[in-house]
């Protein structure tokens, strides 16, 4: 029997395992005192507190979720309040408007922004950058791998870093998003960040 959320004092963190470093992002989730699942299959959902979509190809991931029978009951843990951090890819899947998504691209459209796929070039164009990010001392050091590009946020949206003046961290309600791999660093700051929500 899965825990009762409400007598657990250590958020219990899924996160998304059909593609991408979800090891790590497990690694640096259980380092700022969380426990994690590996989300595959929608009972993998009972019980969360929060939800982490890590990076990978969105349009696959598109594809896996639906394939999955993931996609609709993550959406409906979504409209009913679950935390969600999305990073790279993740950041895809929750964006509201992918402007040059395929055709068959699902989003789950949870937060406010417009966002392009490989906007900053493709994996040859990698680079890593210090970044400041709002209420965290010190540079967080950011792994650009294939990254989205925040092209417009809405006014429900909250940046909390830019990179050349273009948002990469940024916050909606319980909704979390960097473009970059925060966890492909030692630095697990934005995990902490992010469980502030939960």
């Amino acid at each position: 029997m899965l825990p009762d959320t409400a007598s657990r004092s250590t958020p219990l963190v899924g996160v998304l395992a059909l593609q991408g470093a979800f090891n790590a992002h497990q690694i640096a989730l259980e380092s700022c005192g969380a426990e994690t699942r590996q989300v595959r299959v929608r009972a993998d959902l009972d019980g969360l507190d929060a939800l982490v979509m890590p990076g990978g190809e969105s349009t696959t991931m598109s594809r896996l979720l639906t394939t999955s029978g993931l996609f609709d009951p993550i959406a409906e843990r979504i409209s009913d309040g679950l935390a969600v951090f999305g990073t790279c890819a993740g950041m895809i899947l929750l964006a509201g408007d992918v402007l040059d998504g395929r055709p068959d691209q699902r989003s789950f459209a949870a937060i406010d922004i417009a966002v392009r796929r490989n906007g900053y070039g493709r994996q040859v164009d990698s680079f890593e950058a210090d970044i400041e990010v709002a209420s965290l001392d010190g540079p967080v050091h950011a792994v650009f791998i294939r990254a989205p590009k925040v092209v417009s946020c809405g006014p429900s949206v909250t940046v909390l870093a830019e990179h050349d003046g273009v948002p990469v961290v940024a916050k909606s309600g319980r909704m979390f998003v960097a473009s970059f791999h925060p966890e492909l660093t030692p630095d697990h700051r934005l995990h902490s960040l992010f469980l502030q929500e939960v």
